[in-house]
């Protein structure tokens, strides 16, 4: 049965087809809180039906201009009895979809973890479809498994194990062929040292199929064993095939292994034994580059320059800057757009935390919200062409940090770009904002001061920097709904952001570089901590919250530009300095923070505190102290504040960067 959001009748071409299914009420209105939109929250993208559990919702194109969609689904949770493969398509990009059709059946033995290729045009399979997935043809129930984890020495979960097989369509997903067809894979070393010697082979697949030089590539991961973490080892090859795209006998087609040898995609020399969800693209000068899991903390890659054969030592990921990227153990895919640049899903915290937990198998699979993130472009090397990385901008949320998304694919029409993704229960389609990914295509240049939302600026032309001035009330971060009938909160997904020059000759705590703050302690202030580091302090009068840069990056006597990020959206603190993203570097698991999502906003109380002469004043009487917020600016500072902006939104990390630089080029 398909969990269906709404029920207006409708057709695509000549399919019966269910519409409206835009999520009519977002994730907080289930909950009691009506919510200004914010298209990266989660519950705001249009719903791809499935039965309850919804895994891997990709998609293709076809010849007929509809998205072609494939998931694992089922009645139970991942990888219960009954998992099976369905397709659908969809006429409007993702907003109503036909009827799924079964790949397999939920009565058959488990079929899980689908990926699809179209032929493209010039070949003389041109439009036909392919899908991949895992088959359980064999039906097997349970398998040996470290009786560290199941004590019994078995385990039962049979959805990664069996046969790699594919089915074909040539309606563009509206039935697919009767017969399965497998694909033969090499026996490796991983799979020689599982508890059937290769007999029985363990594996599955999230990264997509690809084309090059009229070859395609399947991914596949093969698996060493089941225990703590499930799988306990992982190493990546690719299944190529010199025909699929031309040979109509799908009974004729044929596929090798790859990389040579007996030893697929790892962790770098010294890494851990994970090495999963390989996601590959294809440069322009014909290299693969691959990315994926480990339990290390970080995420792998390695390139390719002779189709695949053989590999560069794999290597953590890093930022154009050389820093490493964090991330946990979760899929992490990256992607070439139209333009040649690229983009990258991954969650930007790990490190050690990760690496050195010691339930680093299972730990690894939290916090996959929020998803950042990363934009790639082209650069030359002695080696070839490899992709350099932009720092990151948070990307999608969801308001209850324990939902995990992950799992995704895009899509690109023309130069729209939307993606996919699952937390397990539903699955949804996003569209990301052309001017998200353009910021973090530029970033590499960027060097202008943001101007829009900038609500304070100073010290003024000509002047020098005043010890207070008029403090400009900032948006409220929550209010009252009086369109509701219990008058319950309105979350306006508002944010703010500081941005200063400064110089500290001492590191001491309690130097207050910025204010606002009443004497209850309403309002926020930036101050330096007895971590050697600047927090953000930010209180409503009923909640406070705070949190602060990295450690070790502010230095006495030297000159810093620091952009404190207040994001509304999924209620997180993020923190740039000399223009670098914070992420935490050996001292934290993140770099940002979240902050209480009942907090109301930052400005300061509109009641005068009391002071000794209101205590005598007449009834009646004025008080003394004026009403108006005041900033105060460096008032315990042994240094200098250099300049100040504040901005009522949540600035991109791209801007951030851009104020560095820009005001970095003016001076």
């Amino acid at each position: 049965m398909l969990r269906i959001p709404a029920t207006d009748e409708g057709t695509i071409g000549d399919c019966p087809a269910i519409l409206g299914w835009q999520a009519a009420h977002t994730h907080g209105e289930a909950n009691g809180m009506n919510q200004i939109r914010d298209d990266r929250n989660i519950t705001n993208g249009w719903e791809i039906p499935t039965e309850s559990y919804s895994d891997q919702p990709y998609i293709v194109q076809t010849d007929d201009g509809a998205w072609l969609c494939a998931v694992t689904t089922g009645s139970g949770h991942e990888g219960a009895g009954g998992q099976h493969i369905v397709s659908m398509r969809s006429a409007d990009m993702g907003r109503a979809w036909a009827e799924p059709v079964d790949v397999e059946p939920a009565a058959g033995p488990e079929a899980s973890y689908a990926v699809m290729l179209e032929v493209p045009a010039g070949y003389p399979n041109a439009g036909r479809v392919y899908i991949f997935y895992n088959h359980n043809t064999d039906n097997i129930r349970k398998v040996i498994a470290d009786t560290d984890t199941y004590p019994d020495g078995t385990c039962r979960r049979v959805d990664s194990m069996g046969h790699y097989v594919f089915k074909y369509s040539d309606d563009c997903g509206g039935s697919w062929s009767e017969k399965r067809y497998e694909i033969p894979m090499r026996t490796m070393e991983i799979d020689r040292r599982n508890p059937y010697r290769g007999e029985l082979k363990f594996f599955w697949n999230v990264g997509k199929p690809f084309i090059h030089e009229g070859a395609a590539f399947c991914s596949l991961h093969k698996v060493g064993g089941f225990g703590e973490g499930f799988f306990t080892s992982n190493e990546g090859v690719l299944l190529k095939s010199d025909n699929l795209l031309t040979e109509l006998n799908p009974e004729r087609i044929v596929w090798e292994t790859l990389p040579d040898g007996e030893i697929g995609l790892r962790t770098p020399p010294g890494g851990g034994p994970v090495s999963a969800e390989h996601s590959y693209v294809v440069l322009s000068d014909g290299s693969f580059c691959a990315v994926y899991r480990s339990i290390d903390g970080y995420p792998v890659e390695a390139y390719s320059r002779d189709g695949g054969h053989t590999w560069s030592v794999p290597q953590y990921r890093r930022y154009a800057d050389g820093r490493l990227m964090k991330h946990p153990r979760a899929a992490n895919f990256h992607w070439k757009c139209a333009n040649g640049k690229y983009l990258y899903w991954f969650h930007n915290h790990g490190g050690r935390f990760v690496r050195q937990h010691p339930q680093r198998r299972p730990h690894g699979y939290e916090d996959r919200n929020p998803v950042w993130f990363s934009g790639g472009i082209e650069v030359d090397t002695p080696d070839g062409k490899v992709i350099q990385w932009s720092q990151p901008e948070i990307g999608l949320y969801d308001d209850d940090p324990y939902i995990r998304m992950s799992y995704p694919d895009m899509v690109q029409e023309g130069e729209r770009i939307f993606l996919t993704e699952t937390q397990k229960d539903r699955a949804r389609v996003h569209e990301i904002a052309p001017e998200l990914l353009g910021a973090m295509w530029s970033q590499f240049e960027v060097a202008e001061v943001a101007t829009e939302g900038l609500v304070l600026a100073l010290p003024e032309s000509g002047e020098a920097m005043p010890v207070s001035a008029p403090m400009p009330d900032l948006s409220p971060f929550l209010e009252r709904d009086h369109s509701r009938a219990d008058y319950g909160t309105r979350d306006l997904r508002q944010g703010f952001s500081v941005d200063l020059w400064f110089r500290l000759d001492s590191l001491d705590p309690g130097q207050v570089l910025l204010d606002n703050r009443t004497a209850n302690g309403q309002g926020f202030c930036l101050q330096s901590t007895n971590q050697c580091t600047i927090e953000i302090v930010l209180n409503d009068g009923r909640t406070e919250s705070r949190w602060d840069c990295d450690p070790g990056i502010i230095e006495p006597g030297k000159r810093h530009h620091l952009v404190v990020i207040v994001d509304g959206g999924p209620k997180i603190i993020s923190f740039v300095v000399d223009g670098k993203l914070n992420d935490g570097g050996e001292v934290r698991q993140f770099g940002w923070g979240r902050y209480n999502p009942n907090l109301r906003g930052v400005n300061a109380s509109v009641v005068p505190a009391l002071v000794s002469s209101d205590m005598q004043r007449p009834v009646g009487r004025e008080s003394q102290q004026g009403r108006m917020q005041t900033l105060r600016i460096g008032p315990d500072v042994d240094g200098e504040v250099l300049s100040v902006r504040i901005y009522d939104r949540h600035l991109l990390t791209s801007e951030a960067i851009g104020n560095f630089r820009g005001w970095e080029l003016r001076s």
